[in-house]
């Protein structure tokens, strides 16, 4: 069955969509918030938020997309040889309108607080670095951190839905992967291994999390890009008898 290629676009949007808008949504609305009584999520809750929301849409839209919903993702994916440079564009187009999309509802929804909001700098759930953000780790560390991860991330994926690897298990071991690297990443840059979900959240925000962009653009393509040819040297070659 041949899948059209807006069908694949729509479903990038959508996925990518949703992942901003649940994971980006979870740290920038309940996050450090006091609800009813109760904390916020926590570390712990925003990790949840976005290892669930790829495994949701791993499932919803895999079949048609593969769920990719990062730029990072299909670039390593096209690295790997499995998908074109036609359609590469094409999800790398339409996961930045919908992470900027998820923003958008993610910033409309804040300004409905009654008492009023006030964005303040790395708002909507944008990643950062230095100096008044969180525990201010440096540039290196931050870059580090994003690399190593985005590394760790496509590794998985493509060793998951390779021909070895156990396809129907495949979204529940990326989501779980993804929720282990924001444990670790949060406290750093707030966890991006992904240039769109860094996207939309800055270009809204302004300020220093768009000047820091730069950073969860280069650093994510670059582990993913790496872990790509990792995996073909190792991956498994089919053996004629």
């Amino acid at each position: 069955m041949e899948i059209k290629t807006s069908s694949k676009f729509i479903a990038e949007l959508i996925g990518t969509f949703g992942l901003v808008l649940f994971g980006c949504g979870a740290a920038a609305v309940a996050g450090g918030a006091t609800l009813a009584g109760t904390a916020g999520l926590g570390l712990l809750g925003i990790s949840v938020a976005f290892g669930l929301s790829v495994v949701v849409f791993a499932y919803a839209i895999g079949g048609i997309s593969g769920c990719h919903i990062n730029p990072a993702v299909t670039i390593g994916v096209l690295v790997a040889g499995r998908i074109s440079a036609k359609d590469a564009a094409i999800y790398i187009v339409a996961q930045l309108v919908g992470a900027l999309l998820g923003a958008f509802v993610l910033q409309t929804l804040l300004s409905g607080q009654l008492a009023g909001f006030t964005a303040g700098e790395w708002a909507y759930g944008s990643n950062g670095w230095g100096e008044g953000y969180q525990n201010e780790y440096g540039t290196g560390a931050a870059f580090l951190t994003e690399a190593v991860l985005a590394f760790i991330f496509l590794f998985v994926i493509l060793a998951t839905t390779s021909k070895v690897g156990n396809a129907t298990m495949a979204g529940l071991a990326i989501g779980f992967t993804l929720l282990l690297i924001h444990l670790v990443a949060i406290p750093i840059t707030g966890t991006s291994v992904n240039p769109a979900r860094s996207f939309g959240p800055a270009l809204l925000a302004g300020g220093q999390a768009l000047s820091q962009l730069w950073l969860f653009i280069v650093a994510p393509v670059a582990g993913a890009i790496l872990a790509a040819v990792v995996w073909k040297a190792i991956e498994p070659k089919e053996t004629v008898y």
